[in-house]
């Protein structure tokens, strides 16, 4: 229904626009709508619509009316404000103003009716995806703690049982199988151990005919969680194929859309630079640029760029946290707005970072992660990111247990990377900035 929910608000987007179209080239303007010019500015409108959407979190983020009416009618703004100026930028002002106008209007209660949709959706998935899972107790208070954190699909972890409770005493006694019955669950985790006893592998098939899901730890964290358990890291970590190494086509494509995307971020960038030089002037004295070197793809060390926003962080430094004192006034300024991350667009070009992928970190940290997380280094085989899913999935990392989180992450990306989840990474990444502010 949420998938539903926003296909509804596209469509209904595209609807209100080419309807409003269509009024006024046979009311007003007396033309043919969808032989002219307009027609195509009026799909840039639509297009305009649906992301401004997006990236303010409709139709899933707006937890009341109000919010959601707030949102529709600040996406709906912004939208009518961009196809505005570009249509002055381009000296070709040919989508009337009674459309966009009247089309910014319409959207609102339409955005608000599919966030209504969305949200009644989630509250009734909240509590649908009913969980018992057989494990261990380290496993069962990470698993809890993740599921509160950010799933991917809402789950409650109703009953867990060590394998021993599992197991039963033979036929007539099937403990798993009572429990998910009193439960109601409709999926049954089973971690390594419980994997390998016969009786509880006996009692899963059991639920599985009966219509419940049977998974693996590690398959419940790819599709419910987005993410691999830590305790399956080292046990998974050579067993799928990663798109950037096993893919060439997509590796050559991805390369090209960073080109681009890099390409119409460089004026944006050129244009920042006399404003940030002014800020620094008042608030941030020194040197424009802070740079830093980090570890790319093949472990090949580059130097990364981005405005300065701390007092003196020349060589290495320590875990930047979001309150650190280093940080200047027109530093959190540069960081909120995420105009700090500017500069980046030329390792783009270089072909030091790419637009999605796995952050980087600096040499003396992944001298010491290698040595304590297995297969750390399998992040070292694609281009480095300037966004990731670790970041649009997880809170800004500051340290070593940070660091191990941010690995599940990163491995669910390794294991899915594809054209499809970088636009769905990018998305969030709006949703992020304009939701969260900077770190």
């Amino acid at each position: 229904m949420r998938r539903g929910a926003r296909l509804l608000m596209y469509a209904v987007t595209a609807a209100i626009v080419l309807g409003f179209g269509k009024v006024h080239a046979a009311q007003i303007g007396h033309y043919d709508f969808t032989g002219s010019a307009r027609f195509s500015w009026a799909i840039a409108y639509i297009a305009l619509l649906c992301a401004s959407a997006y990236g303010v979190g409709l139709p899933e983020l707006p937890r009341n009316f109000f919010q959601a009416v707030v949102s529709g009618a600040g996406a709906s703004f912004g939208a009518a404000v961009g196809i505005s100026l570009l249509q002055l930028g381009t000296g070709d002002a040919l989508l009337p103003r009674f459309v966009v106008f009247w089309s910014a209007i319409g959207v609102v209660p339409a955005y608000a009716l599919c966030s209504a949709l969305a949200a009644r959706d989630q509250r009734r998935r909240a509590g649908r995806d009913k969980v018992i899972a057989v494990l261990g107790s380290a496993d069962e208070a990470t698993l809890r703690s993740d599921l509160e954190l950010n799933p991917e699909r809402p789950a409650s972890l109703t009953r867990t049982m060590s394998v021993d409770d599992a197991r039963g005493a033979g036929e007539p006694d099937q403990p798993l199988v009572r429990v998910a019955d009193e439960t109601g669950a409709i999926v049954v985790v089973l971690d390594r151990l419980a994997q390998n006893d016969e009786s509880v592998v006996a009692q899963a098939a059991q639920l599985h005919e009966r219509g419940v899901r049977v998974r693996t730890l590690s398959l419940f964290y790819d599709e419910w969680l987005g993410k691999l358990p830590v305790s399956e890291l080292e046990r998974v970590g050579l067993m799928f194929d990663i798109g950037e190494v096993h893919r060439v086509r997509y590796g050559r494509v991805k390369r090209q859309i960073d080109i681009v995307l890099a390409l119409l971020a460089l004026p944006v960038f050129i244009v920042a630079i006399p404003f940030v030089l002014t800020g620094n002037l008042v608030a941030n004295r020194g040197a424009l640029f802070y740079r830093q070197p980090r570890v790319g793809k093949g472990d090949r060390q580059f130097e990364i760029r981005k405005f300065r926003t701390m007092g003196a962080t020349e060589g290495p430094t320590d875990w930047t946290r979001d309150d650190d004192p280093r940080i200047t006034r027109f530093g959190r300024v540069l960081r909120r707005t995420h105009l700090d991350e500017l500069p980046q667009v030329l390792n783009i070009l270089r072909g030091d970072l790419a637009v999605v992928g796995p952050r980087p970190e600096q040499p003396r940290y992944v001298e010491e992660l290698v040595e304590k997380i297995p297969f750390y280094g399998l992040r070292h085989l694609v281009r480095p990111g300037l966004t990731g899913w670790a970041q649009v999935k997880y809170p800004y990392g500051a340290d070593e247990i940070d660091a191990v989180e941010k690995l599940q992450y990163e491995f669910y990306y390794l294991r899915h990377q594809s054209l499809t989840l970088d636009a769905r990474i990018l998305g969030r990444t709006v949703r992020s900035v304009i939701g969260r502010g900077g770190r």
